[in-house]
């Protein structure tokens, strides 16, 4: 599937207040320096009151993280953004690999922008509300794993991008190692104090680069029914 078609498919099922709403909500984030236009483009595409229990659907458009249970939430847009952005910098990647799918609102952005995501989520029943949620934005270009984040999905390495979205407390190694050469990995690491950081892949080198502080949910090993 070509990008263009993704994109139509996605706008033709977001009408009406929904498109209008992602619309301002993609205006704000170029404000707040999002500047590559497929990522905006996706962002206002995107039905993200669909991703966000019913109680929260009036804040599904700030640009706020949310609570989806689970103790899990669904990531701030400009994070979503950024780390988006910061995974194309270097041009659109065949596939991508998320570690943690969560509530499926980033892993349906990277499904507008790569023709192939792989998205590893631990809690099986988030897993499977994801997945009915990018049926129902006519998304079919997304495997997914049940399984330990902190493992990655090695049948399917190497991946040109990798996108982490909970924080462990140090880089995975399986991450590093499932990572193309020339790839970008991109992830929050810490505990009380978490910075985002963006590695890449140099044949046996990796070169770490800071971006900002954030705040995300633990990264916990292992794999819950």
């Amino acid at each position: 599937m070509n990008q263009s078609n993704i994109n139509a498919r996605v706008g033709s099922n977001i009408g009406g207040k929904s498109s209008r709403s992602g619309e301002l909500l993609a205006q704000k984030l170029l404000v707040e320096g999002i500047k590559n236009q497929q990522v905006l483009r996706a962002i206002a595409r995107s039905p993200r009151h669909i991703f966000v229990p019913e109680i929260l659907a009036h804040k599904a458009y700030d640009n706020t993280a949310l609570p989806i249970g689970q103790g899990q939430t669904i990531s701030q847009p400009y994070i979503v953004a950024k780390m988006s952005e910061l995974l194309l910098a270097d041009g659109v990647p065949d596939s991508i690999l998320e570690i943690g799918t969560g509530s499926g609102y980033q892993t349906s952005i990277l499904a507008q922008l790569t023709p192939k995501v792989f998205s590893v989520e631990r809690i099986k029943s988030l897993q499977w509300q994801a997945k009915r949620r990018l049926r129902t934005m006519d998304l079919h270009n997304v495997a997914m794993k049940h399984g330990d984040g902190w493992q990655g999905w090695q049948s399917k390495a190497p991946f040109q991008a990798i996108i982490v979205t909970a924080a462990p407390t140090e880089v995975p190694a399986a991450l590093l190692e499932q990572l193309a050469d020339g790839g970008r990995l991109i992830i929050p690491v810490g505990e009380q104090s978490q910075v985002l950081k963006l590695i890449t892949r140099h044949g046996d080198e990796f070169k770490e680069q800071q971006i900002e502080a954030v705040r995300f949910v633990p990264l916990v090993p292992g794999a819950l029914g």
